[in-house]
């Protein structure tokens, strides 16, 4: 039996959605737990109801996701599920992340990504502006996240390509479905040194409901999202809006103040969304986190892994196996709100990796990583 099968059986069924399958998984450990555990078990996890549980039940087997399995198989391209160390260490923290991902391409495990969004008729300010922007950003190795819409989305994946950097594209239809077609070249080449990734089965189409959904993705992949030319009623907005649900950053690139496609931007930067018109405005925001010289367009070589004296102490006391979050503060005298912080920082360093239930460990490289210059670990 294919190990993905018992992950589609819970994912289709009726009742169970994203914020649900996140809550059986924390409690049961694994979907085929879920799917084998009686109704008393099931009905104990909040939000299951006997109905529900007789549905898991019911679907258990999993009869229906046969075609969408073969289908996987025959189009090569990777289901990378919550539990598997390539997910998105970011994503995962949202509320309500995809149970899995379908991936063509490579996910990026660079320390920064952005998300550029914007008008799908965007002007040619707009396209030069975020093409410029994301180029800047790229060539600083900042991952550049978007949509593949048409407009600042596509200007948001050349500018990257352009700089020789990396972009990940989010559909809201199936791998299968490009949308808008015009983009499918642009796909690809996106594929090549990065990934277009969607939630949806892979013949999906581009349903108007799918796009909200696809937008929480976006902004829970990056630690900020940046808006370029949006109107008052842009969907980008709604990108903006999920990223500052989700704790990110919210930035905006003003317009022409007698545009009707600047109201939207404008509207942000009134609400406290930091003012962008170069890539420094943002990386100034993350030296901390990855020490970018915002002065400089030039991609740095890639240098040991520094840590802070907090982080060196958990990297010292994590293993191969995973420890929960609660047993780690008591371990370290240490609040659980900072050792979570810490804990997402190490993530972003590709140092520490994240099991259902809280639960982290040692990443299989970490220890090669390390600038043995500042640390001394074990």
């Amino acid at each position: 039996m294919s190990p993905l099968r018992p992950w589609f059986a819970l994912k289709s069924v009726p009742g169970v959605g994203n914020l649900l399958f996140r809550r059986l998984l924390e409690h049961f450990g694994s979907p085929e737990k879920v799917l084998s555990a009686n109704t008393t078990a099931l009905l104990s996890v909040n939000g299951v109801s006997a109905r529900l549980a007789a549905a898991i039940h019911k679907y258990r087997e999993g009869r229906g996701v046969d075609r969408e399995l073969a289908a996987i198989r025959k189009s090569g391209c990777a289901i990378i599920t919550q539990t598997d160390r390539r997910y998105p260490p970011l994503l995962r923290q949202i509320p309500d992340p995809p149970p899995f991902l379908y991936v063509r391409g490579t996910l990026p495990t660079g320390i920064l990504s952005i998300a550029i969004v914007g008008s799908r008729n965007a002007t040619e300010y707009g396209v030069a502006t975020t093409r410029e922007l994301s180029r800047q950003l790229a060539a600083q190795r900042v991952t550049i996240v978007s949509g593949l819409a048409r407009g600042v989305d596509t200007a948001a994946h050349t500018g990257a390509l352009a700089a020789n950097g990396t972009t990940v594209a989010v559909l809201g239809s199936g791998l299968n479905r490009i949308y808008p077609q015009e983009n499918a070249s642009l796909a690809r080449r996106i594929a090549d040194s990065g990934a277009v990734i969607s939630e949806f089965a892979l013949d999906a189409g581009p349903d108007a409901h799918h796009f909200p959904a696809r937008n929480r993705i976006i902004s829970g992949l990056c630690q900020g999202t940046v808006v370029v030319e949006a109107t008052g009623r842009s969907g980008s907005l709604i990108t903006a809006r999920l990223a500052a649900e989700q704790n990110r950053d919210v930035f905006a690139v003003p317009g022409n103040v007698h545009s009707f496609k600047s109201v939207g931007t404008h509207t942000l930067i009134k609400q406290g969304a930091k003012l962008v018109v170069h890539a420094g405005d943002v990386l100034e925001e993350y030296a901390h986190v990855c020490g970018h010289n915002h002065e400089s367009a030039a991609p740095r070589p890639a240098q040991p892994v520094s840590l802070t004296d907090p982080e060196a102490m958990i990297i010292d006391i994590l293993e191969a196996d995973p420890v929960h979050i609660d047993d780690l503060g008591r371990r370290l005298s240490m609040g659980t709100g900072r050792l979570a912080g810490l804990l997402l920082q190490l993530e972003l360093k590709g140092l520490v990796c994240q099991s259902p239930g809280k639960r982290f460990s040692l990443a299989p490289d970490a220890l090669s990583r390390l600038d043995t210059q500042s640390t001394t670990l074990h």
